[in-house]
């Protein structure tokens, strides 16, 4: 990053920050759901028609097929076993869920278990603490996608965020960004957002559009705390409209789940996701599995 491009990054996370703070200077809102207007869930039908694959339908009162392509289908236990692995991939084969999220370990089983199905393997990188170097972060990313990977959760570098480094936390991005665009893979950029200010979060959302990141992910799941609809709202708004936004850690159930969408989220991270579509189909779940989602 040159000096002027360093200058313009500075400018949007003061603007962002700016209006964040200023009372009524925040985007128009929708009156049916109290979210921002560019995103509200019942706004989206249209883009949905239209060819949209990255957007699942608004969760309240949809299909439970719908709701399932919402969500990354979660395991990320440091105990679980092969055979937790596999069952987790009938099952997101089984509901149609987006992704199976798993540890890098497990991809090449996952990529083989669900070949010929929708489903698409996801894996986290620098994970749950993103403490790992940018060459560490991007070497790991090309081998989870020769695995099997086609979509990629990174941690970011925390303490260097919080420590002010800017250059330091794009770089740290750029690293897993830039490999996932080579391959054609989708990006998505973990804040931790328990662990930091608003100031903060504005600028983590900030550094990974300006990375070229698809998404931006509230949570690890191993934090101090999970998905909460205000930094949802925060993200979307910060974010604006072209990217995503995953909500993960304590969404359990069919009611989390519609309010983090309400909120703006386009993905959800979650390990109660069969709980969540039986929940949408009005049976009652066979229970679920826990881990740090």
């Amino acid at each position: 990053m040159n000096r002027a491009d360093l200058s313009r990054l500075i400018a949007i996370v003061v603007d962002e920050v700016l209006a964040a703070q200023r009372p009524g200077g925040g985007p128009l809102q929708c009156g049916c759901h109290a979210v921002l207007y560019e995103c509200c869930p019942d706004r989206l039908h249209g883009v949905l028609d239209a060819g949209a694959t990255r957007l699942g339908l608004h969760a309240t009162g949809g299909r439970p097929g719908d709701v399932a392509a919402l969500i990354d289908h979660t395991l990320l236990k440091p105990d679980a076993s092969r055979a937790d692995i596999e069952k987790l991939c009938r099952e997101a084969s089984e509901f149609g869920f987006a992704t199976v999220c798993i540890n890098p370990s497990w991809v090449a089983l996952g990529a083989d278990r669900l070949r010929g199905t929708s489903v698409a393997v996801c894996t986290v990188v620098g994970f749950p603490l993103g403490a790992t170097t940018p060459d560490v972060k991007h070497y790991e990313t090309r081998r989870t996608i020769f695995d099997g990977a086609r979509e990629v959760d990174m941690v970011i570098n925390v303490g260097a965020l919080k420590s002010g480094d800017l250059r330091l936390v794009e770089r740290d991005i750029e690293a897993v960004t830039s490999a996932c665009r080579e391959a054609g893979v989708l990006s998505k950029v973990i804040i931790e957002a328990a662990l930091l200010t608003d100031d903060e979060k504005v600028t983590a959302c900030t550094l990974a559009k300006a990375a070229g990141a698809d998404y931006v992910k509230t949570s690890t799941g191993f934090g101090p705390g999970g998905a909460t609809a205000a930094d949802v709202r925060l993200m979307r708004r910060v974010v604006g409209g072209e990217m995503g936004v995953k909500a993960a850690g304590g969404v359990k159930d069919l009611d989390a789940l519609n309010t983090m969408v309400a909120a703006g989220a386009t993905r959800i991270g979650a390990s109660a996701g069969v709980r969540i579509v039986q929940q949408a189909k009005g049976s009652q779940p066979a229970g679920d599995r826990a881990g740090g989602y």
